[in-house]
């Protein structure tokens, strides 16, 4: 037996250091390719859309002055403020949109020590001078990525309410058929009606998902009673399946919050409700309870990317490197990490895929006649690069400031229920972030499910958890 465990430790450790070494060679040539694409999508915007369109490469600063429109940051802070002539507004950009060394000059020494002398800014300070700023007795002597004033100053300043989608990106009826509308709303799937319904639900989808994620497979699993009960809404957020997908938005998470209740809370007269997430899902969701919390009957979170950050860290340069550690094995982690940490690769990869999706839907239709559903490859293929880049980085990692102080709000000042699920095979989000939320919120439930997935804690047992919810959501409205 002994033999045996150490044959077993010394496996492990063999297979370790082959999937560093080889995530080492594997990453450093990705490196060079995304630097190498960088220059090839510079030239092809230009040449088909004659205009240089700004990228996240470059991690050069450039000083801008306060002149009606205003946008500000301290160097190697994530609080950008943007003032204008009526109302100042604080936008949570992800500094990991700018700031991805590379593999091989992040293990440098040189490189780490810099790294380690990086300060977040002080958003009070930012605050302040931005009041002076307003009444006019101080000029912005602050710095921001150059890509994020180019962004923010179209967004403020040509008000395009259906901006022209890039030429990388699809323009079919499906992908835009909400800029034949003058609704600037999201795609909402609800099913009840408001006379018979006593309770609301909302249902979020997690990461480069839609609402048929919810609509494929709960929806047809609700009881009767359920039906009759409650009043569901799913939504494809913004950027992603058939909602809107500005190419000028920030994807900030006001703005995800801002769209859920223009399209959801405030046109249907919600006052309060449950809400079911999953993965990227349960931070909007907490951020949703947060603001309204009075209204929320019970939280259902599943598999909540929460990483604790240590003291002294950055924190979304820490939640970005747990997410996407950069390693070849296991192959969701090499997924995640190449969406993470390469901006022209994974613009590359939504060109082949997303662009051309009602290719890829018919032919994995064709391949597997029919019997396999095609709602996950839906949600998977209609969005666009700078929804999902954008999302990704101030969503999960941009947002890991403020995960504590949501999760002490729900503790302190909501009184729902909070159930968690989880699965336990889940290689993306580990089941420790579940029981992390649970430190920080001691009245949740943890609930692991055996031999089950980032997508098959839902997809597979629809039934049982559709069971599962109505059970949650009769406790909590006993």
């Amino acid at each position: 037996m002994a033999a045996m465990g150490k044959t077993k430790r010394f496996l492990i450790v063999t297979g370790r250091v082959i999937n560093e070494a080889v995530s080492f060679c594997v990453f450093s040539l990705l490196d060079l390719l995304d630097f190498l694409l960088c220059f090839v999508y510079k030239l092809a915007d230009f040449f088909i859309e004659a205009e240089w369109k700004p990228c996240y490469c470059s991690s050069v600063k450039e000083a801008i002055t306060c002149s009606g429109k205003i946008l500000v940051s301290e160097q190697g802070g994530s609080t950008v403020v943007c003032l204008s002539s009526t109302k100042l507004q604080l936008e949570e950009i992800s500094d990991t949109l700018y700031t991805r060394p590379s593999l091989v000059s992040e293990v440098s020494s040189l490189t780490v020590t810099e790294l380690k002398r990086l300060k977040v800014a002080d958003r009070t300070a930012i605050v302040q001078s931005c009041e002076k700023i307003k009444k006019g007795t101080v000029r912005s002597s602050y710095t921001v990525n150059s890509t994020i004033v180019e962004m923010l100053q179209g967004k403020f300043g040509r008000h395009q309410f259906h901006p022209i989608p890039r030429w990388s990106d699809c323009n079919c009826r499906f992908c835009n058929s909400w800029t034949s509308s003058s609704k600037e709303t999201l795609f909402v799937r609800a099913e009840g009606l408001k006379e018979k319904a006593r309770e609301d639900v909302l249902f979020i989808h997690g990461f480069i998902s839609s609402s048929a994620f919810w609509t494929e497979t709960l929806f047809p699993n609700f009881s009767s009673a359920a039906k009759s009960t409650y009043r569901l809404f799913a939504i494809d957020l913004l950027g992603f399946g058939r909602s809107p997908k500005p190419t000028d938005s920030l994807y900030t998470l006001r703005e995800h919050v801002e769209m859920i209740e223009r399209s959801v809370l405030e046109p249907h007269k919600v006052k309060s409700f449950h809400i079911v997430a999953h993965s990227l899902g349960c931070i909007l969701a907490l951020a949703l309870a947060v603001k309204h919390p009075d209204c929320v009957k019970s939280l259902t979170l599943l598999a909540p990317p929460y990483f604790p950050v240590p003291k002294g860290a950055q924190s979304a340069q820490y939640v970005m490197r747990r997410l996407a550690p950069r390693r070849v094995w296991p192959l969701i982690a090499f997924g995640a990490s190449t969406a993470c940490w390469y901006e022209h690769i994974s613009r590359t990869i939504c060109l082949l895929i997303c662009k051309n999706h009602r290719l890829w839907e018919f032919l994995t239709k064709l391949v597997t006649r029919n019997r396999m559903r095609t709602f996950l490859l839906e949600g998977f293929f209609c969005h666009t690069h700078n929804a999902a880049w954008h999302t990704l980085h101030n969503i999960i990692c941009g947002t890991a400031s403020k995960i504590d102080a949501y999760m002490d709000a729900v503790r302190e000042q909501l009184k729902c229920q909070v159930t968690i699920f989880h699965g336990q095979d889940d290689e993306l989000i580990p089941v420790e972030c579940s029981y992390n939320v649970k430190t920080r919120i001691p009245r949740a439930r943890v609930k692991v499910i055996e031999k089950k997935d980032h997508i098959t804690i839902v997809v597979g047992r629809q039934k049982a958890f559709a069971r599962e919810l109505e059970e949650i959501w009769r406790n909590s409205s006993d």
